[in-house]
């Protein structure tokens, strides 16, 4: 079985204003359904690498033949940290997050208003198109990153507790240039639930689930 584009858990309408429908519409279905597709297709000819999933994939690129290298780092991270977006981010959500964050957020940031400002200015200080995370160690200690393209901490030896995309087609249509303020409207749909579930998994020693390996 191929790997498949996850659907959105809420409608491409769901997070508005914060983000257009239009937008989550062309950033899920074409740019995210194309790092799938391309991900199925350079595998195609290794049988041996088609049972892994795509977190594994990106784990140990090193191992990927040289030949297809750079398209599983792109569209297997591609697909790797959409997945991971669309499930942490939700309606009507937002505010300041409780429970186990919370208080890794306080132990290595401070207060929470202080990470927000330095995960931002990570985020506006990304050259070009990349991410901007929250990663972590099994430890549970966690640091803010930004890495180029679809890079993803796993290929780091880090798991991406949370991340923001800063690509221009997360936000040009209702933001156009203007990334720091999408950056500071995007906490109104962070959805601290499911954060707070990806970081208890980190410190548990938890694998990423599969995303729709074949």
């Amino acid at each position: 079985m191929a790997f498949e584009l996850p659907p959105l858990p809420y409608d491409y309408s769901a997070l508005e204003p914060t983000i257009d429908a239009q937008t989550m519409k062309l950033h899920h279905d074409m740019h995210h359904g194309a790092y799938v597709k391309n991900l199925n297709a350079a595998l195609d000819k290794y049988s041996n690498l088609q049972s892994k999933s795509a977190e594994d994939l990106i784990r140990d690129l090193n191992s990927i033949p040289e030949d297809i290298r750079a398209t599983v780092r792109n569209n297997g991270g591609g697909h790797v940290n959409h997945s991971m977006f669309w499930k942490i981010m939700k309606p009507k959500a937002g505010g300041e997050p409780s429970g186990a964050i919370a208080d890794a957020i306080k132990k290595y940031f401070g207060t929470f208003k202080d990470f927000q400002t330095k995960f931002n200015d990570a985020g506006a200080k990304q050259f070009g198109s990349g991410w901007v995370w929250l990663a972590g160690k099994p430890d549970g200690s966690v640091q803010i990153m930004s890495t180029p393209n679809q890079d993803n901490p796993f290929s780091q030896g880090l798991f991406p507790i949370m991340g923001n995309d800063v690509w221009e087609h997360a936000y040009y249509l209702k933001y156009n240039n203007r990334r720091p303020e999408y950056l500071q409207a995007w906490w109104t749909v962070v959805n601290w639930e499911e954060i707070n579930h990806r970081y208890e998994k980190l410190k548990s020693g938890q694998h990423e689930p599969a995303l729709a390996s074949r």
